[in-house]
């Protein structure tokens, strides 16, 4: 049977060394006196964690195999699940924001990120909140907090996400992740138009000259939002829907009327019974509030025989009969942020929304950057190492394939991540066993 290769800084055993060097440079030792376990070691755990998949810091404390730890994360101290919590807690979430730069900088440097490319050179970078904690008890110095009618409070957090996608491909390349808490000093709320506010600034400081589509719901097609993205040097196609933009859906009414809009169908090659039908046209204004904003609008419809999937989007893009149906793909592709990244978290085993910790201060964002972290590892890996993807066919879903990772790295001792594909892979001896003398 052939061995297969993989490529060093985009594989398993070579990721963990960058993500654990990035720590060792970025991240700031909230402590005054230190302590005898380095804070590296306190971040690494954290992310063996979650690439591990344990369900929780207590299982993982349970059950860890504590010298493959050493071995393969690089952990020379593994500390308890309660000093975690209380070191991580004083912990800020910029200290992680960093790795996700030096990864992506190897997919860069491995042309990885080349197959991403999609329209006039550029990514499609998909953007969503989503929340992940809610509770009407704990709480900590970050949490929203939503009060109720009767006195009664709900606390949760969120983050805005963000992805670099593809039509044609199920990966995604998660961005460092802005969450959305409540800010020092503030007593109001954060929200996500501040957040991506945020992200958008440190986008550009981390990649200033990267091209990118930005692809959101309708919710983001407003004239502020479209300004600063533009100001960002950002391309976007944004959903809008005929009851946020009356004054906008009106405006394409009229000039429909008028024989100004460009109509046009294409028979699907692939699937016979579709009819995507197309509706565009240039240069119209947003809103009423803001004529000097012209943006170009294209509706779609996919027609079966069973029904009707109505979408429309505003875009910078100049829209031809030409380059509409790509237009269409990449504003579709938004979805991808949801299907293959917060419903991934959700259900494959990353327990995306259940509470490793939480904390007084920073515990829950901290812990969420540091699973987002691992998520990007997970997708490097789908995308460069040959092995893991081999491995993953043969066990059939992920949900099995980190079940086995976990099982062999807890009860055998291994020296890299590779051996461990490869005795997943191609098989592996098994030992008679011997239970320790207790006398």
């Amino acid at each position: 049977m052939e061995i297969i290769s993989e490529r060093k800084y985009l594989s398993a055993d070579g990721l963990f060394e960058i993500v654990r060097r990035g720590f060792e440079l970025s991240a700031k030792d909230p402590r005054i006196e230190g302590g005898d376990i380095p804070l590296t070691d306190f971040l690494m755990s954290a992310f063996a964690m979650f690439s591990l998949k344990y369900p929780s810091l207590l299982a993982f404390e349970k059950d860890r195999g504590d010298s493959n730890l050493k071995t393969i994360y690089g952990i020379k101290k593994i500390p308890s699940d309660s000093q975690m919590r209380t070191v991580l807690d004083q912990l800020s979430a910029d200290s992680v924001r960093p790795l996700f730069k030096d990864i992506f900088r190897q997919l860069q440097r491995g042309k990885v990120l080349e197959q991403f490319a999609y329209m006039d050179g550029k990514y499609l970078l998909s953007l969503d909140g989503t929340g992940y904690f809610s509770s009407d008890k704990i709480h900590c110095e970050s949490c929203l907090e939503k009060k109720h009618r009767n006195g009664e409070i709900t606390y949760s957090h969120q983050m805005l996400g963000a992805v670099i996608v593809h039509p044609d491909l199920r990966e995604v390349i998660p961005l460092a992740p802005e969450p959305i808490i409540k800010q020092d000093g503030n007593s109001k709320n954060d929200c996500e138009r501040n957040a991506a506010k945020r992200f958008l600034e440190q986008l550009r400081k981390d990649h200033p000259h990267l091209p990118l589509i930005v692809i959101e719901d309708g919710l983001s097609s407003n004239a502020p939002h479209i300004r600063e993205l533009k100001k960002h040097n950002l391309s976007y196609i944004l959903g809008a829907k005929d009851g946020d933009h009356p004054f906008l859906f009106e405006q394409v009414e009229q000039a429909d009327r008028n024989s100004l809009t460009t109509i046009f169908e294409i028979q699907d090659d692939d699937k016979p019974a579709i009819t995507h039908k197309f509706r565009f046209l240039n240069q119209v204004p947003l809103n009423e509030s803001n004529p000097d904003l012209l943006v170009n609008f294209l509706e779609y419809w996919e027609i079966s025989q069973d029904k009707v999937k109505h979408f429309s989007w505003v875009t910078d893009f100049i829209i031809t009969s030409s380059n509409a149906f790509k237009i269409m793909r990449g504003g579709r592709a938004r979805w991808k942020i949801e299907n293959e990244t917060f419903n991934t978290l959700k259900n494959q085993d990353y327990h995306f929304e259940h509470n490793f910790g939480h904390g007084s201060k920073n515990l829950s964002v901290v812990l969420a950057m540091i699973m987002m972290l691992a998520f990007l590892v997970d997708q490097t890996q789908q995308l460069c190492c040959e092995i893991f993807c081999a491995a993953w066919d043969k066990l059939g879903s992920k949900n099995s394939l980190w079940f086995k990772i976990r099982g062999l790295f807890d009860n055998h001792i291994i020296t890299s991540m590779l051996q461990l594909y490869h005795a997943i892979l191609y098989g592996f001896d098994k030992q008679v066993l011997v239970a320790r003398n207790t006398s």
